[in-house]
Order: structure tokens, then sequence, then C-alpha cells
């Protein structure tokens, strides 16, 4: 299969931008605090809730709500093993998807430029000049 059509399989879930954001801001960390994964991320409360309902919904995130001194609210949030494992297989899958790009433009690099020394007589690479 063409690497190009492999791109449009990877796991749309994860690899919404905010989400895979997200999702590599916790691989990193324990847990964090709802605020300083906003400040991370730059999204708004809303579109991190949104994104952060999604990802719990898959199990890839677990989000715990508790009151601090009977009155702050406070948010927690994890990743779960199931998320660090979709983040680092999505991780892999890119990185692979991007090697046989560039090794298929390597291969097509040097095709072109045997094809350029062989027909311009003028060329530094030809043998001819």
């Amino acid at each position: 299969m063409l690497p190009y059509k492999e791109l449009a399989r990877v796991d749309k879930l994860v690899h919404e931008p905010a989400r895979l954001a997200i999702l590599s801001a916790l691989s990193a960390c324990t847990l964090a605090e709802f605020l300083f994964l906003q400040e991370l991320t730059g999204l708004t409360k809303g579109n991190l809730s949104s994104h952060l309902s999604k990802l719990e919904n898959a199990n890839l995130v677990a989000i715990d709500k508790y009151f601090v001194r009977k009155k702050i609210p406070q948010t927690t949030i994890r990743i779960t093993e199931e998320g660090r494992a979709a983040v680092q297989n999505h991780w892999k899958h890119l990185e692979s998807i991007h090697r046989t790009i560039r090794q298929q433009g390597a291969l097509k690099d040097r095709t072109s430029l045997n094809q350029l020394s062989i027909s311009d007589p003028k060329s530094p690479l030809s043998k001819n000049g």
C-alpha cells in the first residue's frame, strides 16, 4: 500500500490535533490538573472539555473531579494504559509512514539524478562532461 493512502487510515480520534496534543502531554506525566493542561495545549476551557469527553468515552483518559477545602473545584486528568498505547502506536505509525515516504523520495531523487547525468552532457554528473 502506498504510504499516502496509509495516512488516510490513521486513528482519527487520536490524530485530531487538539486530542493528539492532550494525549502527548499526558503521556509525559502521571496526571495533570485541568488548568495546567489548558495552558499546555492552548485550548479554551470549552474546547478542552469537549475533547476530554471524547477521550474519556473512548477510555483513553480518566477524569477525576473533586473539591478542595469543600469549595474549590479541581479536575485532574490522567492517561489510561489504553490511551498511552494508542498515542505511542499513533506516533510509531506516523514515523513509519514518514520513513517510507522519505525512502521512496530518495529512490526517486537518485533515479532523477541518474537520468540527468545520462541525458545532459553539460551536467557535472555527466560521464561525458
